[in-house]
């Protein structure tokens, strides 16, 4: 039987339906071009990290051109990082001087990228970070750019944690109430258990995650909420592997959860100029794949430049989603982990009694699936819906029961792979 999850607070009916999402990492950063930890990796100094901020100006910033390549590649849904954690915020918060309205470029970013989606039918969730290197009340730890100043202890002096506290509750109140419905909220990210040179690390005391789980159950009750706030005591909407495939459905205390991963095209959320780490067609589309045949989500980024485009490997892995799901999203949206078990080199997602089956390898003329005889009324090549003719061992008397174990699928297949990069055949059960 199928793995189900137990009910969640938020809603997660639709999040568990739609599958494939695009995350956004934008921010100052995109200027630097090297990693969106670059004022962490590289201990920059607030005054170092100014320059950023003096000259962000995204003039080619068209937010509906983003939102369209989104739906064209068949995601179903956004989250945007509206704060990493550099601090720096997308939306005119009144809380902070340290956003894109004070910036050259002057106009609230966040707010036009929330429009342009939900106008492509996407829906629209925040990634707001619980770390914030600008702020004067956040503590130098083990993970902050001035970790190794001989400063860090007095520089430390007079910073005050619950001050911190209130200002991510005012911010986060501000992005629940200023922009609709927000479908999804992700926090990032937890670490109390690190110490680094006497400097304790920061979880749900410092973020006071009970107060601020409750405001967000207060302003909005069905949201998607994320799992890391370091808060045990409510049982989180989905839970997020990051930049980790994983090869079977995700547990928590041996119990299924709603799941998502997150992957990059690259080797950096943000935008990397010089990053040579791009995934390929065939690395792309099986992620996908993968992920939902184990029944989650998957959660693919793009870093935009620091002008507010999409670089171009990001738009051509873009197309090559779109290519894909333009002929195959029937075997994603709706779609999770079959009670059928495949055989090597294929993947099965399954909607209600339509089995995909997803291979990776182009066999020569037959596939071989085992314990799918009499069980099926037809199937097809998804790409055209070209009819594959099958045999069932134990069931077609006319062929030879001998050659496969009794209850064997053989689907006669064309000798040459349909142009896709991983072909799918749809199986209708009985």
């Amino acid at each position: 039987m199928t793995l189900q999850p137990e009910p969640t607070i938020g809603d997660t009916s639709w999040f568990t339906h739609d599958r494939f999402g695009m995350f956004i990492h934008w921010g100052l950063y995109a200027q630097a071009a090297r990693h969106e930890w670059v004022k962490n990796v590289e201990r920059m100094t607030d005054e170092h990290y100014q320059r950023y901020f003096d000259h962000f100006n995204p003039d080619r910033f068209d937010p509906h051109q983003w939102a369209k390549a989104a739906r064209q590649a068949g995601m179903k849904y956004l989250v945007i990082t509206s704060k990493h954690h550099e601090g720096f915020c997308l939306w005119d918060s009144k809380y902070t001087d340290y956003k894109a309205t004070n910036t050259p470029y002057g106009k609230d970013l966040l707010k036009q990228v929330v429009e342009a989606y939900r106008a492509e039918g996407l829906r629209v969730g925040f990634y707001y970070s619980l770390i914030d290197w600008h702020h004067p009340h956040f503590p130098i730890d083990g993970v902050h750019p001035y970790r190794d100043d001989p400063r860090a202890a007095e520089l430390n002096q007079g910073r005050d944690i619950t001050l911190y506290a209130e200002y991510l509750r005012n911010q986060v109140g501000e992005l629940l109430t200023q922009f609709g419905q927000v479908d999804i909220l992700w926090l990032d990210f937890s670490y109390p258990n690190q110490v680094y040179k006497g400097m304790p690390g920061k979880g749900r005391k410092d973020w006071e995650s009970e107060k601020l789980y409750q405001l967000i159950r207060k302003l909005a009750p069905q949201i998607v909420l994320n799992n890391r706030m370091d808060y045990d005591d409510f049982p989180p909407d989905i839970h997020t592997p990051e930049q980790f495939q994983p090869t079977e459905w995700v547990k928590v205390n041996g119990k299924p959860v709603v799941w998502e991963t997150c992957q990059t095209f690259s080797g950096s959320w943000g935008y990397h100029r010089d990053e040579a780490t791009w995934k390929s067609p065939e690395q792309l589309i099986r992620m996908l794949i993968n992920t939902v045949s184990c029944g989650g989500n998957l959660l693919m980024n793009v870093g935009p430049t620091a002008r507010g485009t999409f670089d171009g490997r990001a738009i051509q892995a873009l197309q090559v989603y779109a290519d894909w799901m333009s002929l195959h999203s029937r075997s994603i949206y709706g779609c999770t982990q079959s009670d059928f078990t495949p055989p090597t080199d294929v993947r099965y997602t399954q909607n209600g009694n339509r089995l995909y089956a997803h291979l990776y390898a182009w066999p020569f003329r037959h596939l071989v699936l085992p314990g799918l005889a009499g069980k099926v009324a037809y199937a097809q090549l998804l790409n055209d819906a070209s009819e594959v003719p099958f045999k069932e061992a134990g069931v077609d008397r006319s062929w030879d029961e001998n050659e496969l174990p009794e209850g064997t699928l053989l689907l006669s297949l064309p000798v040459v792979k349909p142009d896709v990069v991983v072909p799918v055949i749809e199986i209708f059960l009985k």
